[in-house]
């Protein structure tokens, strides 16, 4: 079942759909795993050839409640998203865990952001200023917000924003106020500070995001003393996965690496006893 809703934040009403577990929507006795996904630069909870509705799908067909919604001003939200910046879009992305986090059938325990380019980073921000996150799934995470995203719309383009007020980039007003926010975060920096655990996913032809940003990634968070980290490289996908190949390869590496989290906690629970 998937259900279309809206969630508010600072005035804004952000559309959303929230699918539940297909094995049925009455959890019992047993709360469930709920996952949020955060799309990328000027996307939507649809993704690139619906990569996040397939993913959506999936996951909920192996027992997760799995929100997807649109931030500010992207998709069929509302708001400027070129006048909001990234410290909005974290803030927004609590909201989402707020609603999550308030039915009945999830456990608190198990809260995943699952972050595709600059929504990985963003994903990341958030998980580490919001401790109700316990994993991360990071699709091409982008790791120098200010430098990708200038890089991906020109530097001609920030120019303009910066001396003219405003530049347009796919027919999104992106301001100044937009590229300063991405300058006040640094994501590889704050990696250490998330205690949980971590999988990045990216493919070698990645035109956009270097796919050595993941090995960075993974090196840093490596030097954490609690939270795995474990990394997943797919031969040839490019940065929004978009074969069936890809897509499909990318959401098995997700899931299963989830399920084995889950099957490792239920052990670890049943030898302590």
């Amino acid at each position: 079942m998937e259900k279309q809703l809206v969630l508010h934040h600072d005035g804004l009403e952000l559309a959303a759909t929230l699918h539940y577990p297909t094995n049925g929507t009455d959890c019992g006795n047993k709360k469930q795993q709920a996952i949020i996904i955060c799309h990328g630069f000027i996307g939507s909870r649809i993704g690139v050839d619906r990569l996040f509705v397939k993913t959506a799908r999936a996951l909920a067909a192996q027992g997760s409640y799995v929100l997807r919604f649109d931030y500010g001003g992207c998709g069929e939200s509302d708001g400027d998203y070129g006048a909001l910046g990234f410290d909005s879009m974290v803030d927004q992305t609590r909201t989402a865990i707020d609603y999550i986090s308030s039915m009945d059938c999830i456990d608190p325990r198990k809260i995943v952001l699952l972050g595709h380019s600059l929504g990985g980073a963003i994903a990341m921000m958030t998980a580490v200023k919001d401790k109700r996150v316990k994993r991360l799934v990071l699709w091409s995470p982008v790791a120098y917000p200010f430098n990708d995203i200038v890089r991906i719309v020109g530097r001609s383009s920030y120019d303009e924003a910066v001396k003219q007020g405003s530049t347009d980039y796919n027919g999104f007003t992106l301001q100044p106020v937009f590229f300063d926010s991405l300058l006040q975060h640094q994501p590889f920096q704050a990696a250490t500070k998330f205690g949980g655990d971590v999988l990045l996913v990216h493919g070698t032809s990645d035109e956009l995001i270097p796919v050595d940003y993941s090995f960075l990634y993974q090196k840093v968070f490596w030097t954490r003393s609690e939270g795995l980290c474990d990394k997943e490289i797919i031969f040839q996908a490019n940065h929004t996965y978009s074969t069936r190949l890809h897509q499909e390869e990318a959401i098995r590496v997700s899931s299963e690496w989830l399920a084995g989290l889950e099957r490792q906690q239920q052990e670890w629970h049943h030898w302590s006893i």
